[in-house]
């Protein structure tokens, strides 16, 4: 018997509860999202002075700190759990699977600042966000070069940082995992940097594609552990570590959801 994917990550909720949930959520993430970038010039510059870390960090730190925002913002209609997202050890490669626009948003609540975002060109059509992604040195893996993506990571590798990819390129239309594409495990086997699965719940509750109102919802996000590319040798190793970690995710999943076969 198993569960059915719509309910996963629901939580009790009514009509009002869900009209409350956006009437609060919308006016207060354009606030909060006009503060930020008004205030984001002092800003930068205090934490370049404070830290003296390179500007892509600085950029990455700012845009983390606004994603745990907007997540304080959801908290009162939507819970998260995180598992094992201490226990993460940097440098590495963060693969998660991907049902919601607000899956970024959650990526905030993982312990280090310091992540690079690899994704397709789409997100960086985002006028209002596409200044700031440029500035966080965030790849657009369908445009960039194979050896400027490797030379970005490896910058990022070197001061203990991730790099993140959500390796089915688009959101699940069904809940399920769609098949993976090779860019973060080509990755892997070429730097030697270990993959940290990571599973996410509940976002296709709280926003699914093609929909426009947001609902209460339970996110969880669980960090699996490390695989290390070196147990796949060989020129075409990337594809059994996509593999491998295809069915690692899809288990974690499935337990996460309680279903059972």
């Amino acid at each position: 018997m198993s569960i059915p994917l719509s309910q996963c990550g629901a939580r009790r909720g009514g009509g009002i509860e869900v009209l409350l949930l956006n009437l609060f959520f919308f006016p207060m993430m354009i606030l909060w999202t006009a503060l930020g970038i008004a205030a984001a010039p002092f800003c930068l510059v205090l934490l370049k002075l404070f830290t003296r870390w390179d500007w892509g960090r600085v950029v990455r730190t700012l845009i983390g700190i606004h994603g745990h925002g907007v997540v304080l913002i959801l908290s009162p209609f939507v819970s998260f759990t995180g598992e094992g997202l201490e226990e993460i050890s940097y440098p590495c490669i963060l693969v998660v699977n991907h049902l919601s626009f607000f899956d970024s948003y959650f990526m905030a609540e993982l312990p280090s600042r310091d992540i690079v975002f690899a994704v397709g060109a789409w997100p960086f059509k985002m006028y209002w966000y596409t200044f700031f992604m440029r500035l966080a040195r965030y790849l657009d893996v369908e445009s960039t070069p194979w050896d400027e993506v490797i030379g970005t990571c490896k910058e990022t590798f070197g001061s203990r940082g991730a790099v993140l990819f959500f390796p089915e390129g688009h959101r699940s239309r069904n809940g399920k995992l769609q098949q993976f594409h090779s860019g973060a495990f080509r990755l892997a086997s070429e730097t030697g940097i270990p993959i940290v699965p990571l599973c996410i719940t509940g976002t296709d509750t709280l926003l699914p594609p093609k929909h426009y109102l947001l609902h209460p919802a339970k996110v969880r996000l669980k960090a699996l552990p490390p695989v290390d590319p070196k147990t796949f040798p060989g020129p075409m190793g990337h594809l059994g570590l996509r593999r491998h970690l295809a069915e690692v995710m899809a288990r974690g999943l499935a337990e996460m959801r309680g279903e059972r076969s």
